[in-house]
């Protein structure tokens, strides 16, 4: 069967409909919808997705039938609306424009007034008895298509016309007339001939065609590419192309066109919401060229096509069950709809549209869960400017973008890029962004533009993004060859700090002070019905009350890691955990030294025996001296470990805290410059020698593969002691007052089945030694941390002894793709990059290897034990794929950073959602 390549859609319906998104692009897809609702779209027709994969699997050839499609459905369009393409008398203008089936604003290429040349412009005057109106649709269309189509630079049209503008003293465009237009526009096409070394095409049809391949050639553009990348789009054909009759608002003064929203998408609030302008095109809208007026404003200039347009964007609304964001033209007092397509939104919006709709039962309440994007939770718990701080505000423009950031000032897109790379936070500032700044607008903290509306590529990106945005703040004028701008008597270059408050549209001179945010009742509402849904449990990790508390805050169900290493850099403490460390040494080496002299004296003759008498005393005395070093630092922590432990079971009352015993290499803790190494020595009252000597036997060839995790507690078995009994103790005293604590001691780095059973049985002992000397019944699990992969291939043996697992997916990928995580900066960008990687494997968990030793754990784990409870505890905790995986994987919880609870909490809903379908 002949495969259909061309949809047509018109007055009398459409071929295609909204569920073809994937064949037409949502704009195709929803062009159809509006026909076949009786809307009022100018006629035209999609060349589906399906024709781009060809061409591009064609070396860049129209395939086989796609020409005579495209020649039969041009007729049919020419028929429907009584006019011709190119024609000398009733000349048809198109609209050349991309859709793909993900919604990707501004990343492909459009061509609006196709179909004008010398003859059609004078048939279009003749038509519209208007001679202005053809010259400046003529312009519009040289410029774009050679902007588009021949890779023009679009400042260089911009040059002339800003001259031309000069010329004829008038400020808006609006002003020029028919003939000044006309002189622009030979100019135009004199520097088209100049750049491209070709005449600008006068055939309609060769125009059509060169329209059709830049559109297919725009999928895969730079800044296509880059934002497909950035929002993690994936497996689409292609960009369908719509070429669709053209109608115009840039006829007069009862002509209009415009951008706009069913509700505001900065807040969610429930008012229409917009930008229009009186003759104008639409890219005068979205480019900030001229100063859009409120939708609200149409209803005085226009107010039967106002009308029309409330009811259209109810109805659509209704019909989609969701936020639209829609296009429009009114020509001559005629409404038309362009487009309409779900609309980008903040977190803060969507997480109120998606409460407002459940109240208004337009979706039930798992359709509420699903709407929200999890890791965007994140732009709502992070820290907004301190009210009270002092505003050193420079100037005022639209709060296009809510949010606080603070940066340095850049100008370029592709520098804030590289400074991004070097961990600088950035603010953005141009007099207005295009497409191409994608790559710089995605890692800014916030953008600032001198143009715009709150429509234009700027705003509608940075709310995407969820990043902070300030737009038209015309009092700035920025120098770009200087790098600088100017507001009133301040001048501030690249590098110097300003602030953006994006809720407020202000510009703030230096860096403003933050303060934890406040959550809407909408978002508690909705994480309720992520709690009611949800299966797994979501656990924080934490290692300080003031964690723990942030984490309580957020929802989090108890903490799954407890990292006592970092309790142990206090300044308080890091002294006595160096003293630990460097007597632990000295005991082990004095120990060993002992038993060789006192081997060496039993095979020795009677004539040495005084002499290693001496020696043994001496290093008895010796090491005698270094095990009270020892105790008494072990002495010192205890008590600090404990009511570190104390103030988190407060705080975690009733819920299960997972206390992972001392992981990290010994070396972390001890200096390596020698100036410091010497000041330890005078603490300790210890030579440099013997300080240096203990630095230099614990450094390792491979640390991470060395001496830690559980292997600490076998060599040394006192720090774990210490360490359990600090537990124990805590819970003991905090149960005494009314603390109901659910204690879980976790050994990290299990890699053997006995390595469990020594430290488990050690571990025993201590807590029930503790338990009996302070007359406390209570229970308590010990676990292991699977992080090893021959962990995660013997669980079943592993299972014998451990009451709990817990996966470390971070060292577990570390070991399983032989990549340290330290060092995967050198090379896994360009893995990604190059797509040798789909991700990188420390954010986003490798379902494929590593998910299969977690898998293999779980199962073999449960053979043995089958109650036995089972988590994570790794980054990928919190990352929203990876707790789709956990839940199918059949675990108890997930544990993440406290920031990240909320997103775990939304990600686990909706992982349970999905399993039912």
């Amino acid at each position: 069967m002949k495969k259909k390549y061309i949809y047509f859609f018109g007055n009398s319906g459409a071929d295609g409909n909204a569920k073809m998104k994937d064949l037409l692009g949502g704009k195709g897809a929803n062009l159809a919808e509006m026909a076949n609702m009786g809307f009022p779209v100018p006629s035209g027709f999609t060349i589906t997705t399906q024709a781009c994969d060809a061409y591009n699997n064609n070396n860049k050839k129209y395939p086989a039938g796609l020409q005579g499609e495209i020649d039969r459905n041009l007729s049919r369009l020419e028929r429907e609306m009584g006019a011709k393409l190119g024609d000398a008398k009733n000349p048809l203008l198109v609209s050349v424009r991309s859709g793909a089936a993900a919604s990707m604003p501004g990343m492909m290429d459009t061509v609006l007034n196709l179909g004008l040349n010398p003859d059609s412009i004078q048939g279009l005057i003749h038509k519209t008895n208007n001679k202005r109106f053809p010259w400046d649709a003529y312009r519009r269309f040289i410029n774009m298509f050679g902007n588009v189509v021949m890779g023009m630079k679009h400042h260089d049209f911009e040059e002339i016309f800003d001259r031309h503008k000069e010329k004829a003293n008038v400020e808006n465009d609006t002003d020029l007339n028919a003939e000044q237009l006309k002189e622009i526009c030979e100019d135009f096409i004199t520097l088209y001939k100049k750049k491209t070394g070709t005449n600008f095409p006068t055939d309609p049809k060769e125009q059509l065609r060169k329209a059709i391949v830049a559109v297919f050639d725009s999928w895969n553009n730079p800044r296509a590419v880059k934002y497909r990348k950035i929002y993690e789009i994936s497996g689409l054909m292609g960009t369908a192309v719509n070429i669709q009759a053209m109608v115009y608002g840039n006829t007069g003064n009862n002509s209009a066109t415009g951008v706009c929203f069913t509700r505001n998408p900065s807040t969610g609030e429930n008012k229409f919401y917009g930008e229009f302008l009186l003759n104008a095109q639409g890219e005068d809208v979205v480019a900030g060229i001229r100063t859009p007026e409120p939708i609200s404003d149409l209803a005085k200039e226009l107010p039967a096509a106002y009308k029309k347009l409330v009811n259209i964007k109810n109805k659509l609304e209704k019909h989609y069950k969701d936020l639209q964001d829609m296009e429009f033209t009114v020509q001559e007092g005629k409404l038309f709809m362009l487009q309409t397509r779900n609309g980008k939104r903040t977190t803060q919006a969507a997480v109120k549209i998606a409460v407002d709709m459940v109240k208004e039962k337009l979706i039930d309440k798992e359709t509420a869960i699903n709407r929200i994007d999890p890791n965007q939770l994140d732009q709502l718990l992070h820290p907004t400017f301190d009210p009270k701080a002092k505003r050193d505000v420079i100037a005022s423009g639209l709060p296009a973008s809510p949010g606080a950031a603070s940066g340095k000032v850049t100008f370029h897109a592709d520098e804030a890029e590289a400074l991004a790379a070097k961990h600088e936070k950035v603010i953005l500032v141009r007099i207005e962004t295009s497409p191409e700044d994608i790559g710089g607008m995605h890692v800014a903290q916030g953008i600032l533009t001198t143009k715009g509306g709150m429509t234009s590529h700027a705003a509608v990106v940075a709310r995407g993004m969820g990043t902070c945005c300030v737009a038209g703040c015309g009092s700035i004028q920025i120098d770009y060859e200087k790098e600088e701008f100017t507001v009133g008597d301040k001048t501030i270059k690249k590098g110097d700090y300003i602030s953006l408050d994006g809720s407020r549209g202000e510009v703030i001179l230096g860096q403003v002070p933050t303060v934890e945010p406040t959550l809407s009742g909408d978002f508690s509402k909705l994480m309720k019905w992520a709690d009611e849904v949800r299966k797994l449990k979501v656990r924080t990790n934490a290692d300080t009350p003031y964690d723990a508390k942030r984490a309580r805050d957020f929802g989090a169900e108890g903490i799954g890691l407890c990292r006592t290493e970092h309790m142990f850099f206090g300044e308080d403490r890091i002294d006595y955990v160096r003293q630990m460390i460097l007597t632990a040494g000295n005991v082990t080496s004095l120990q060993v030294a002992v038993n060789e002299a006192e081997t060496e004296r039993g095979k020795a003759p009677k004539r040495k025996q005084s002499s290693l008498n001496k020696k043994i005393k001496y290093i008895k005395a010796k090491l005698k001296a270094s095990q009270k070093l020892y105790k008494g630092a072990l002495n010192k922590l205890l008590p600090m470990q404990r009511g570190d432990f104390a103030k988190i079971f407060k705080v975690m009352n009733g819920f299960p805290v997972t206390i992972r015993l001392l992981d990290p290499p010994l070396h972390e803790f001890l200096p390596k410059e020698k100036h410091l190494q010497v000041v330890l020595a005078k603490k300790m009252g210890m030579i440099l020698k013997e300080v240096k000597d203990r630095v230099d036997s614990l450094n390792e060839t491979n640390p991470m593969l060395g001496l830690r995790g559980c292997r600490l507690g076998i060599i040394y078995p006192e720090i774990y002691q210490m360490q359990v009994k600090a537990i124990i103790e805590a819970v003991c005293a905090v149960k005494k007052n009314g603390i109901k604590v659910i204690p879980e001691i976790m050994i990290p780095l299990v890699g053997t089945d006995e390595e469990m059973h020594v430290l488990k049985e050690d571990v025993t002992m201590i807590a029930n030694e503790v338990l009996a000397k302070k007359g406390v019944k209570t229970s308590y699990k010990i676990g292991a941390m699977i992080e090893i992969p021959r962990a995660a291939l013997t669980a079943d043996r592993i299972a014998k002894y451990a009451e709990f697992f817990s996966f470390g997916t971070n060292d577990l990928t570390q070991m399983t793709f032989g990549y340290s995580r330290d060092d995967v900066g050198s090379f896994v960008p360009q893995y990604t990059e190059r797509g040798i990687l789909d991700k990188d494997p420390f954010q986003v968990l490798d379902q494929d290897g590593v998910g299969q030793l977690v898998t293999t754990g779980i199962k073999k784990g449960r053979q043995v034990r089958p109650g036995l409870k089972i988590g994570i505890c790794g980054e990928h905790g919190g990352e929203p794929s990876s707790i789709q995986f956990c839940h199918r994987s059949g675990m108890d919880y997930v544990s993440c950073s406290p920031f990240r609870v909320p997103i775990a909490r939304l990600s686990a809903a909706q992982a349970a959602i999905k399993g039912k379908i």
